[in-house]
Order: C-alpha cells, then structure tokens, then sequence
C-alpha cells in the first residue's frame, strides 16, 4: 500500500508514459546486451538492446557489472559509453518492469538501476559519453552521470529528464547530477517543465558539452578522453571524487528510502492502471 509520502512525491499518472521504452518482453536469458572493445587504453562501451536500449534489469546489470571490471581493470584508462542503435542512445526504463510487478520485482529493478547508476557516476576512470541519437529520462541520467558529453547533430535528436510530462517526479539523484550540469536556475525550470532539449540547445545550456555530425562523435569522444588521459590520473580521480563528493554522500544515505519511494509507487493501482493503458497502447500502434 502507498505511504502518503509516496502519494506526495509520486502523484497519479495523468497521461500516456510516452517516454519510456517501447515495450519488449523482460529477457531472462544470457543474452549479452552490452558489449566492450577496446581503443588503445581506452574501453568503448556499447549498448545494444534493440529497438531503442530500453533499460530492463538485465540490462542494467550487465552496464553495473562493465563498469566495476573496467574501473579494477588497470590497462584501462578511460572509458567512453554510446549505443550502436540507430539515432537512439536509451529511450529510458524498460515499462515492462514496471507493470504488474511484485514488490520483490521492482525492489530489485529498480536497486539494479541505482547500482549501474553508481558505478557510473563514481568510477574514478574519466567517463564520455557518445551520445548518437535520442536521449530522454534513464538515458539522460547516464549522460549525466559521465564526465563529458558529445551528442549527435539533428534535429530529430533531443535529451533531458521529461519525467514531470509522464506524471511522475525524477528521484533525488536523477536531480543532483542533473543540476550538477547545468546549474540550479537551468535545472528547476526544466526538470519543472520536462524539458527535452534539442541537440543545439542542449548544447547552449551546457547539458552537452559538443554537437558535432553524427560520422564524428565516436572520433570526439576517443580524443576528448585522451585529453583527460593526458593529466596526473591521482589529481584527476581525487579532484572528481571531491567535486561528487556531495552528491554521492546523499545518495549513499537515501538509497534505500529511494527504493521504498519507488516501490510504493510503482504497485499503486492507478500507476498500474496507467502502465497497462500505456501498453495496450503500444500494441495497436505496432499492428
């Protein structure tokens, strides 16, 4: 049953959740959804869960577990995230874990997704993410969560936490190292608004750091690492880990009230009545 609390932060879903992954049924096989190679010292990881890397347990597991062998890995020197689906990065969380999902389920979903989170954004490795399509909610959070961003050119392309614009408030880590980019004034008026930012204004407002053609973002990130390579790694990690320091700190000691917050929400029965509207909704529209 939904605290007040949760009712407070999580308030009914007034419309479709029309930013989160398309629907695809949760995988329970090995099926390798994320993949890494190497350039040099330098570890390009790769997210492959078609159709638009829609962010389900395995999944996140999988980004978890590549993210803690590469930071213990020292022939690794920096790290560079992208996907190989066409003009996607990640559409966000899979709905699929969502809907009618035990408390045991989403309890572990959503802890999956706080851990890969982590690992991210608290790697000691300098972090870039190659950003070569469409980036709305979960897959704005892991820009964010890397040291520098370089986003594809187009005008079909957008990224940004559009969480209130599906009824829903982004956790307090969604917002920390969303403000952490673009500041407090930038980050209250479009977390409010569910801002999606095209990619020139993305850049504008310091959400990405390039726009560069689309040929050219792979090559931007692998030279932006290299220059982070190119300084003191001990100054480097410990000015990063001061500089997070803060955030890591709240989240550290809010984590779990964040799952009992999610938890309560997601087994709500207007949450779920809302996600099976939202699905249904998929299905005819694939037909």
């Amino acid at each position: 049953m939904a605290t007040s609390t949760t009712r407070r932060l999580f308030p009914t879903l007034r419309q479709p959740l029309a930013g989160l992954g398309s629907l695809r049924p949760c995988s329970t096989s090995p099926e390798r959804l994320v993949s890494v190679r190497r350039e040099e010292k330098i570890a390009v990881v790769t997210m492959h869960r078609k159709p638009v890397n829609a962010l389900n347990y395995p999944m996140l597991t999988q980004l978890r577990d590549t993210f803690e062998e590469l930071e213990d890995d020292r022939s690794v020197k920096a790290m560079v995230l992208t996907s190989d689906v066409p003009n996607i990065f990640s559409a966000g969380l899979d709905i699929l874990e969502m809907y009618q999902a035990t408390e045991e389920s989403a309890r572990r979903f959503w802890t999956s997704l706080q851990d890969a989170w982590s690992a991210l954004y608290n790697t000691g490795l300098p972090t870039i993410a190659a950003i070569n399509g469409n980036s709305p909610a979960g897959g704005c959070l892991l820009a964010c969560a890397c040291d520098y961003r370089v986003m594809a050119e187009s005008s079909k392309f957008s990224i940004g936490l559009n969480e209130t614009k599906l009824g829903i408030v982004a956790p307090f880590w969604f917002v920390d190292s969303f403000v952490n980019v673009v500041g407090q004034r930038t980050a209250e008026r479009a977390l409010q608004l569910g801002t999606l930012f095209p990619t020139s204004e993305a850049l504008r407002v310091g959400l990405v750091d390039e726009v560069v053609p689309g040929d050219q973002v792979m090559q931007r990130a692998i030279a932006e690492a290299t220059e982070y390579m190119k300084i003191n790694n001990t100054a480097r990690r410990l000015t990063k880990q001061k500089v997070r320091e803060a955030v890591t700190r709240r989240f550290d000691e809010e984590r779990q009230d964040d799952v009992d917050l999610f938890v309560g929400f997601v087994t709500m029965d207007t949450v779920q009545a809302s996600l099976g509207k939202y699905i249904e909704a998929l299905k005819a529209k694939s037909k």
